[in-house]
């Protein structure tokens, strides 16, 4: 089996082709720049050319603008790129008649959920541009199921962390700060609450999706194994490096973030309908994480 994996530069996507090649399957990793396959998803002669000349059994398109700041500065860019190029992967996936093609979503759909764990089922409620365009990709790909009969999945994670995360990000962060023993600066108080899961939980999501023909046409939630607090996250962290560095318990930065976030995933739904069950532990992925940190210059 060979399968596409757009966005493969990124976190998740470099994590999920190591992981797929690890258990013997043929990975076509395309991104912008830095691949042998590289370019541009808008490109209509890249898409329907280049990439519709190579062999692929599967897609998995993750590929996206996902900085919330920089969707909300030029939604347009966010609208072209995550929908306009997601609508090229999805016509390419017909005409190549492939097996399956997952459609990385988020839980952004969801915005603030009034109630917790998240179901499947539950309302949308999009708040940026960046989760709009998400809910457009959805109703998008569930259009090419319906009338077109493509093998559509939809996945919405969850915070996912791992080797190769931005510098930016709350997982990463936290880690080096320990490392070096700087303090860590939780903003109302760290009682926003998610549920980090590392990406080679997802890899392994993924391929139980092209290998069940239960998972065509169907949304899956996805996170860790529990609900954990930002500020049980950075002590977590904080644990595992043996770190002494001191956690600032800040308030909010503005009025709107003055009531904490809490948003969980639901992921009965997997373990029912795909038997999925995690690679590793919360603790794990960041004992992963760390030792992936040590070792970069």
């Amino acid at each position: 089996m060979k399968v596409l994996v757009t966005g493969a530069s990124g976190m998740v996507g470099r994590n999920l082709s190591k992981y797929l090649e690890g258990k013997g399957i043929g990975v076509i990793p395309t991104d912008l720049s830095g691949w042998e396959v590289s370019g541009n998803l808008l490109d209509r002669d890249f898409v329907f050319n280049r990439l519709a000349s190579l062999d692929f059994d599967a897609v998995i398109h993750l590929a996206a603008i996902t900085e919330i700041k920089k969707t909300i500065e030029d939604p347009r860019l966010c609208f072209e790129v995550n929908c306009v190029g997601t609508l090229n992967l999805l016509e390419l996936a017909h005409r190549k008649k492939v097996k399956r093609i997952i459609a990385a979503s988020s839980a952004n759909v969801f915005g603030a959920p009034k109630s917790n764990p998240v179901s499947e089922s539950a309302p949308f409620d999009p708040r940026v541009p960046y989760d709009y365009s998400k809910v457009i990709c959805e109703n998008m790909a569930m259009s090419y199921f319906k009338t077109k009969g493509l093998p559509v999945s939809l996945t919405r994670s969850w915070l996912l962390f791992g080797e190769f995360d931005q510098p930016s990000r709350a997982t990463i962060r936290f880690i080096r700060a320990c490392l070096k023993g700087e303090p860590l600066t939780l903003f109302n108080s760290g009682r926003d609450t998610t549920s980090p899961s590392h990406a080679v939980n997802y890899a392994k999501l993924a391929l139980s999706i092209i290998d069940k023909e239960a998972a065509v046409g169907q949304a899956f939630n996805f996170g860790g194994e529990r609900p954990v607090t930002v500020r049980e996250l950075a002590e977590t962290v904080k644990g595992l490096t043996d770190s002494k560095s001191e956690l600032i318990l800040a308030p909010p930065r503005s009025e709107l973030e003055s009531e904490p976030q809490v948003s969980y995933p639901s992921i009965e739904k997997v373990r029912s309908l795909l038997g999925y069950s995690h690679e590793m532990t919360l603790e794990q992925g960041l004992k992963r994480t760390i030792d992936w940190v040590k070792a970069q210059p």
